[in-house]
């Protein structure tokens, strides 16, 4: 065990790995093509390969093939298992004094909850998940969405689709992340980026160290084609967000503790868009 731990933790103490790592994380439970990950950490194809198999081999990460392609995801049994060595052994047993920040905020029943989406438009889906848990949510959270490049102005096909389905759309904009990281903002329980991209870029360090997921949905907006087409691609988003949306609401978030929620939100995030139509 002790040589396992520590063959991981020397392979992620190279800084181009850990990147590889950390994005892995960010994207759980998706599997990454290997093209992907080279195009957003700029990496050659060689390069990425090596560091690739160093994580695999460490058991930190596990390869599938997808026709011609490769695809990476976490391991996290394992890595719940390096983790659980440097808490609770390397600790002796104390992870209140070794992971006072790493806890988080406890869910606390009897108060809204504030639900955030992140997009990198904050054009479409991201409105889209902001308005369905508003309307099947209750009073039970406080929602709210951003972008890490948001867009002027709100998608026109995203704001019929949710007009035809009874949203009200005046209290929607378009809005950068960094509103809800700036002093005074509401402290977030749940982040959702519902993007791949946004999930791959760097997020700042929610104060409260909030639940997160990631629900990656295809970007209706640069769906090809007709009006009509184009249409049928942002009713199919709003469609397979409203099942993951229908799926949380389903929660019984004020009786579950952390570790339940973070697993039953990542259990949505498995779950194919294409099956949630």
């Amino acid at each position: 065990m002790i040589e396992r731990i520590t063959d991981q933790l020397a392979i992620l103490g190279h800084p181009q790995r850990i990147l590889v790592f950390r994005m892995l994380m960010r994207r759980f439970p998706d599997n990454v093509p290997a093209g992907e990950l080279a195009a957003e950490l700029d990496l050659k194809a060689s390069t990425l390969s090596n560091y690739l198999n160093a994580l695999q081999r460490s058991g930190l990460i596990k390869q599938e093939r997808s026709g011609t392609s490769l695809l990476y995801s976490i391991e996290m049994e394992n890595v719940q298992q390096m983790l659980d060595y440097l808490i609770v052994d390397c600790c002796r047993g104390r992870p209140d004094i070794c992971m006072p920040y790493a806890q988080g905020t406890e869910v606390v029943a009897d108060r809204k909850y504030n639900v955030l989406f992140l997009c990198v438009g904050n054009s479409a889906r991201s409105i889209f998940a902001e308005s369905l848990l508003r309307m099947m949510g209750g009073d039970r959270f406080n929602v709210y969405s951003a972008g890490t490049q948001p867009t002027s102005k709100l998608n026109p096909f995203a704001m019929q689709v949710l007009g035809d389905k009874g949203h009200d759309t005046s209290v929607l904009r378009s809005k950068h992340m960094s509103e809800f990281a700036a002093p005074g903002a509401p402290e977030m329980d749940f982040v959702f980026t519902v993007c791949n991209q946004a999930a791959n870029e760097e997020c700042p360090a929610w104060e409260g160290q909030p639940i997160s997921g990631h629900w990656g949905m295809p970007d209706p907006v640069k769906a090809d084609g007709t009006d009509a087409e184009k249409s049928l691609a942002f009713q199919n988003a709003y469609g397979a967000l409203k099942r993951r949306i229908e799926a949380f609401t389903s929660l019984p978030v004020e009786s579950l503790d952390r570790i339940a929620l973070q697993s039953a939100v990542d259990e949505i995030g498995r779950t194919s868009p294409e099956d949630m139509k």
